[in-house]
């Protein structure tokens, strides 16, 4: 019997894990609908939060760097003297508390993004927070600088405006910028394109409190270092700036003891945290951003090729074989067609995983190109008194932008420092992606080229020359000459060579993944062990119904092993369609496949048509699909390991759920059975203890008459 004392709790149970459930299946809904999203949406909703994350604490450090000094100096008269030699002149009044209300409302307006992303402040109320701040604060700021410009040519003398000046023009700028990307990110959420709660990772959520932490760090150092070696404050935060990023130029260095040894724990700090930042710009930039334009890349080329089989009438691959006439006709049968489609899925997938990657080269390494040029020409006009050439100034920016640091020329000009700073935290961001994307590509080229050089050199391989040549052929024209040479070898599959599974293959998963494969091996031991008794009973159903459940379990752990690896695990299809099998579902039977729609239909108000773990309809079945639809495993954002387990942990909770219900009502007929037989039980005893009661009645009147006789 069931004890009564855990029905409640086990119902909250119940209900907790439905409740999850139904969190996460919404919020993967969310992400297979920003699929079908055009990507400016994912920019607005993902890219440009983070980016106003990043600069806004920049901005803000700006702003206090714009506050800290005065924005003109006095250049005393004399042979060789400059800016950097001037002497302070007042600002008003009034530009200090502007000023200073400015970096007030920065503060607020930072502060304010940080607490929505940590999702301790809604979005309704925090996003107008965000964007009048940074509104109001860029146009203070400009009010600023407009007001000064004209009082710093006065008659007799010479002027010119300090690093604090171009410091409070950078921040306004980022300000504003930042302020309009939030706007985009408000209008698509009012629209429905995606939801007003921010679905950042870990490494996002906390990109912006890891960039508040670097600039506080720079900054404060820098008023540590102009303390101890009586530095001006922007000067010495122009040294921790080029310290920190590790270009040495060398035109301030520590004199003093204090300041030397200070510097063994400050530039370690400071890489380290510069490190982290970068590692999560890295994250946004190469993993959310390289899945989501790859995706898209597939979308296009499924849809040109499906337009392409229309016009040359070649459908055949496209059209389900529901009989034997119509497999006659095409000369194949429908899981030869289904493989058929499969390939041609893995094809698109490859073209488009190739272009992606040059893509990503292409734009990260026209940024670093860009950076490279304007930053010439920036220096090229701050440094017009050390009368710099452009290609002097194409130098200095080279080895500054590849951290190099020689020395031999560097900024003198307060406009030239201010915008070192500022350019030189974007340059070296930007230059860890474009390292990152030639590692896809140019670098796995000249590898592959070094490789092949060996072959035919000192390290020949197996195969001969001739069938490389036809690979190598085959490989640069994408498969249009010697196409039928197979120029990838498959990845390693479930099935060993007696066509069982194996159980070795692959590697351990994530965090959890011991425990939850003890667990998963304790149940798959219990599963097989009453398969065997029941088949030595006779009940063959039975046996079948643990066996199947064998099967799931099993798979569920092995697919387990293939979850992180790199690069991620690509099954074939015969592995396919044993998932697919195990998962109820045929690769031989039509039933539940249709002809790939060249267009995928995105209604925002209807339900929408899902890829990826969304191929059930709304009674459980499997809705209709093909390999080249919206509907395939192989599209969207989510690995193929990660699809079959879920896919599997779903078939497998079906199965206990099965069994539970089962269960449920076994023990409740039993309940009812022994209720019944205690009743019987009960009108029995109470028929005998009846017949005894008259019969000791009649013996005690026997009694009576024999003693009166």
């Amino acid at each position: 019997m069931n004890d009564p004392g855990l029905d409640e709790p086990l119902n909250q149970t119940q209900n907790k894990i439905e409740g999850v459930r139904k969190e996460e299946e919404d919020f993967e809904q969310e992400v297979e609908q920003s699929f079908l999203d055009p990507s400016r949406w994912w920019f607005a909703s993902t890219a440009f939060p983070l980016l106003a994350g990043t600069f806004g604490p920049m901005a803000t450090a700006f702003n206090i760097c714009a506050l800290i000094e005065h924005w003109r100096v006095e250049i005393p008269p004399g042979l060789g003297a400059n800016e950097s030699h001037g002497i302070d002149v007042r600002d008003p009044k009034w530009l200090l508390a502007v000023n200073g209300a400015s970096l007030g409302l920065a503060i607020i307006a930072n502060f304010s993004l940080l607490l929505n992303m940590a999702r301790r402040l809604s979005f309704s109320v925090a996003q107008p927070i965000t964007i009048l701040g940074w509104y109001l604060s860029s146009i203070l700021l400009i009010a600023d600088l407009a007001s000064i410009i004209h009082i710093v040519k006065v008659p007799g003398q010479r002027r010119a405006l300090t690093q604090a000046f171009y410091y409070a023009i950078f921040a306004a700028a980022l300000y504003f910028i930042i302020a309009s990307l939030m706007v985009f990110t408000v209008i698509g959420a009012w629209r429905g394109h995606y939801s007003k709660d921010f679905k950042l990772n870990t490494s996002q959520r906390t990109l912006m409190l890891q960039t508040i932490s670097f600039m506080i760090y720079m900054v404060g150092g820098a008023g540590v270092y102009a303390k101890i070696e009586g530095w001006m404050f922007l000067d010495a935060l122009y040294f921790t700036n080029y310290t920190l990023l590790t270009v040495g130029i060398g035109d301030y260095a520590p004199s003093t003891h204090l300041g030397r040894g200070l510097l063994f724990p400050y530039a370690i700090g400071g890489i380290v945290i510069l490190g982290l930042v970068i590692g999560s710009i890295r994250s946004l930039v190469l993993e959310r951003g390289k899945k989501k334009l790859g995706s898209r890349l597939v979308e296009k080329k499924r849809e040109l090729l499906l337009k392409r089989m229309i016009q040359k009438d070649k459908t055949d691959k496209l059209k389900p074989i529901q009989s034997k006439q119509q497999a006659e006709e095409v000369g194949m049968s429908e899981r030869e067609r289904r493989q058929a489609e499969f390939e041609l899925m893995r094809e698109i997938q490859q073209q488009a995983s190739t272009r992606q990657k040059w893509q990503a080269l292409l734009i990260s390494g026209s940024a670093w190109l860009l950076l490279w040029l304007i930053g010439a020409v920036v220096f090229y006009k701050a440094e017009h008194e050390q009368q710099w050439t452009y290609f002097q100034s194409l130098y200095f920016a080279y080895t500054t932008l590849l951290t190099i640091g020689y020395g031999d020329y560097k900024p003198f000009s307060n406009s030239g420092k201010a915008f070192f700073v500022l350019w030189s935290l974007l340059a070296v961001p930007t230059l860890t992606i474009v390292i990152s994307n030639m590692g896809d590509t140019v670098v796995k080229a000249i590898s592959d080229l070094t490789l092949y050089l060996a072959e035919f050199t000192v390290l020949p391989g197996d195969a001969p020359v001739r069938d490389r040549m036809k690979q190598i052929a085959a490989r640069t024209t994408g498969g249009r000459l010697f196409g039928e040479v197979i120029m990838f070898k498959e990845p390693p599959g479930l099935l060993g060579d007696n066509g069982e599974i194996d159980p070795e293959n692959g590697t351990a998963g994530g965090p959890g993944a011991a425990a939850t494969d003890y667990l998963a091996g304790q149940v798959e031991d219990e599963e097989l062990k009453e398969a065997r008794e029941a088949e030595a009973k006779g009940d063959k159903l039975g046996g079948d119904i643990h066996t199947y459940h064998y099967l799931l379990i099993k798979e569920f752990r092995n697919v387990m092993k293939h979850l992180n690896e790199s690069p991620p695990r690509k099954y074939s299809y015969e592995e396919w369609a044993w998932f697919l099998k195990l998962m109820g579902e045929d690769e031989s039977h039509s039933a539940s496949h249709r002809t790939a729609p060249v267009k995928v239909k995105n209604d925002t108000d209807a339900k929408p048509d899902m890829q990826q773990a969304q191929t059930d309809d709304d009674e459980g079945g499997m809705r209709q699909w093909s390999w080249l639809g919206n509907r395939s495993p192989l599209m969207g954002e989510t690995e193929e390991a990660e699809w079959v387990l879920e896919r599997l942990s779903m078939t497998l909770e079906k199965e206990m759920k099965k069994i539970w219900e089962a269960k449920t009502k076994k023990d409740d007929q039993d309940r009812g059975e022994n209720a019944g037989k205690r009743i019987h039980s009960n009108s029995d005893s109470n028929t005998n203890g009846s017949d005894k009661n008259s019969q000791d009645k009649k013996g005690g009147a026997n009694v009576e008459q024999s003693s009166v006789k």
